[in-house]
Formats: structure tokens, C-alpha cells, sequence
């Protein structure tokens, strides 16, 4: 028990500084709202167990109020057991069968929505985390290039409003910086909720991918978790169409029966009942149980339809942000390097100001659309990879 308790207690520990995947595997481990399908898996083995049991039996006793001294005064005592007809057992079962499969579907689809969440949660952290680093490293600058100025210069009307413009704007990358700190503890608290561990510390490094192939994506969505759900629900829909077709052949009730008289011979008696399909209620019922697969049919397509249009969206999004990603790191900023070069250099010989800081802004501007690009590229590659039906 002692080993146990520090086992749990480094465990905890790690998973305070966590990777994507101890954070992943630790959410699909404790994640209540998985173990809510489950228990409905556990429910439904003994739905198909009963699907295939017979009727209970029935046990009855009469008696009538004639005199004992009469041939006709008897009690008796029967019993009745119902029993389907030829095979309606198995197809119940099937039935049942059916939704133990919708059922393993719709945990697998918790499981790679969950993991999906989990993800672009932990890629908002990194995207949050790196705008901290950046803004941060530009406040250092400014301060720094602030009291350089402040060193060199003399305190003319115009520099005096260089310099408080340079000031105003630390105090907006202070006031950012405070922003990017609120989100990053939030996005982390939503974090420890999907894993069901805290989390305090994410290691994880981000990239910008390849260019996005929506063919390649496109083949890949044969496994997609909701398009399987449909596919289960259309079998039971089959299944319930094909029991509803036997329920048009009538059951069977068999009878046997002992009668006591008290002055007379006892005897036992025999019989068979039979149910008389006669009102038409089993063929509405078919009917009504082959428009509801055909129904299913239909939502089946249109999910195809609804899986293909939100691919195209999320592989627009993973191609926008491939494509400005380059364009900042290709074409801007090497031309604004080279403009933040000539004002760093100017700076200390009593030139503007405020070009300098227009210059460091626009730098900085272009740096925290990188870094947003690389997110959104890896949060739509991660829905995508939700529409694949993956769990890692």
C-alpha cells in the first residue's frame, strides 16, 4: 500500500510538468464522461443476455362454485408458456448486438473527441507561452533602447516625445504580458480538467508542417468516429426491420392444466394458443421500422457531406497558415530585420525615436503572426486528425 501511495504521489508529481502525451493518456484513464458510455457498455451485455430469455411463465389457479357433489365442480391449477416464433430470439439479440456496437462507437468518438480538445488546448498553450517569451523579450529591448536614448540625447521638446511614446508603448507590452499570464493560467486549468490530473507545465514544441494535401487528408476519413456511428445505426435499423418482418408470424402459447375433484376422477389437461395478426398492426409496424431505416440511411449521406465540407474549412485553415507563415519568414521579415538593423543602429546617435519604435512594433507584429500561423496550422491539423478518428 505504501509502494502504491508513492507510486500515485510521483506520478502526480510528473504529470505537474507533463508531455501532450502523458497529458493524453492520463485524460483517457480517468475521464468520467468515458466511463459514463462505459457503464452504458456494461448495461447493454445484460440487455443482450435478456434480448435471448423467454417469456416468464404463467401459473394460474381457478375454481369454480359449484357443488362438490357435481362432476363439473374442479380447481385447477395451469400453467402458460409463451414461445416465439422460429428464430425471433436470435433476431432480438441481434438487435441488442447492434446497440453494444453504436455503443463501442460512440466511446471510440468520446475518446478521439477528447484527445482532440486536449490537443488544441495544449497547442493554445504553446502559441499563449511563446507570445509571453516574445513580448517579453521586447519589453527588455525597449527598456534597454529607452535609457540608451535617454543617455545620449538631450531632453529637446521632440525627443522628450520620442522618449514617451517609447514609454507608452512598454507600458502596452506590459499590459499584454499581464493578458498573455490570465490566459496561459486559464488555458492551463481547462487543460487539468480534460486530463483529470493538474497540470502546471507543458513541454511541447511546436513547428510549422508541410504543406497540406487535401487528398491525402480526404483518404483518410473512412475511420471518421461520427460517419461509424451512423453506419452502426443504420445495422440496428436493418435488424429492427428484420424483427418487425418476424413479428408478423404469430407466437405460440402452450397450456397444461391438472383439475382436482373432490368425488371424481382428477385429470390433466392439454392445449395450444396461438396469436391472430388479424388488425394489421405488425405490417404498420414494419413499415413504420423501414422508414426509420431509411431515414438513418439519409443522415448517413448527409454526414458524409457535413465530415468532406468540414475538411475543406480546416484544410483551408492549415493552408492560409502555412502560406502567411512563409510570407512573414521568406519576404517580411528579412526586409524589417533590416529596417530594425538601421534604427538600432541610429538609435544611439540621437535619430527619431519614433521611428525606432514603429519599426520594433512592426517586428513584432510580424513575430506574433508567426507564431499565431504555427497554431492554427497544428489546432486545424488536429481537428483534422479528429475527423481521421485518431487518439494520439
Amino acid at each position: 500500500m505504501l509502494k502504491l501511495f508513492f507510486s500515485l504521489l510521483l506520478f502526480s508529481s510528473l504529470l505537474s510538468s507533463a508531455t501532450l502525451e502523458d497529458v493524453i493518456q492520463s485524460s483517457l484513464a480517468k475521464s468520467p464522461s468515458l466511463d459514463v458510455i462505459t457503464a452504458r457498455l456494461q448495461a447493454n451485455k445484460q440487455s443482450i443476455s435478456l434480448a435471448n430469455q423467454f417469456s416468464n411463465p404463467e401459473l394460474l389457479l381457478t375454481r369454480n362454485t359449484l357443488n362438490s357433489s357435481q362432476a363439473m365442480h374442479q380447481t385447477v391449477l395451469s400453467v402458460k408458456q409463451k414461445l416465439p416464433f422460429f428464430d425471433k430470439r436470435n433476431k432480438r439479440k441481434n438487435v441488442a448486438l447492434a446497440e453494444a456496437n453504436i455503443l463501442d462507437e460512440k466511446l471510440q468518438a468520446a475518446k478521439v473527441m477528447l484527445v482532440g480538445q486536449i490537443k488544441k488546448e495544449a497547442y493554445t498553450i504553446w502559441e499563449l507561452e511563446a507570445l509571453k517569451k516574445v513580448v517579453y523579450a521586447y519589453i527588455k529591448l525597449t527598456q534597454g533602447n529607452v535609457e540608451l536614448y535617454e543617455a545620449y540625447v538631450s531632453t529637446t521638446d521632440n525627443q522628450h516625445m520620442g522618449i514617451m511614446k517609447a514609454r507608452l508603448s512598454l507600458s502596452d507590452l506590459k499590459i499584454e504580458l499581464s493578458n498573455l499570464n490570465a490566459k496561459i493560467y486559464s488555458s492551463y486549468a481547462r487543460l487539468s480538467y480534460l486530463s483529470g490530473t493538474e497540470v502546471k507545465h507543458l513541454e511541447l514544441k511546436l513547428s510549422m508542417g508541410e504543406k497540406p494535401n487535401i487528398s491525402l487528408l480526404a483518404s483518410s476519413l473512412a475511420k471518421n468516429p461520427t460517419l461509424a456511428i451512423k453506419t452502426e445505426e443504420v445495422q440496428k435499423a436493418n435488424q429492427k426491420v428484420i424483427l418487425a418482418d418476424a413479428d408478423r408470424y404469430p407466437d405460440f402459447t402452450l397450456l397444461t392444466g391438472y383439475a382436482y375433484r373432490e368425488k371424481y376422477d382428477n385429470y390433466f389437461n392439454f392445449g395450444v394458443g396461438v396469436s391472430l395478426p388479424i388488425y394489421g398492426t405488425e405490417k404498420l409496424q414494419t413499415q413504420r421500422e423501414r422508414a426509420k431505416a431509411l431515414s438513418l440511411v439519409s443522415a448517413k449521406a448527409d454526414t458524409k457531406i457535413i465530415i468532406t465540407s468540414q475538411l475543406k474549412t480546416d484544410y483551408a485553415q492549415m493552408l492560409s497558415a502555412y502560406e502567411i507563415y512563409h510570407i512573414i519568414k521568406d519576404d517580411a521579415l528579412p526586409q524589417v530585420a533590416h529596417m530594425f538593423e538601421l534604427s538600432n543602429s541610429s538609435i544611439s546617435t540621437g535619430s527619431d525615436l519614433f521611428k525606432y519604435i514603429d519599426v520594433l512594433f512592426q517586428k513584432l507584429s510580424l513575430e506574433k503572426k508567426s507564431i499565431y500561423a504555427i497554431g492554427n496550422y497544428n489546432r486545424a491539423e488536429a481537428q483534422i486528425a479528429q475527423l481521421q478518428g485518431a487518439i494520439q
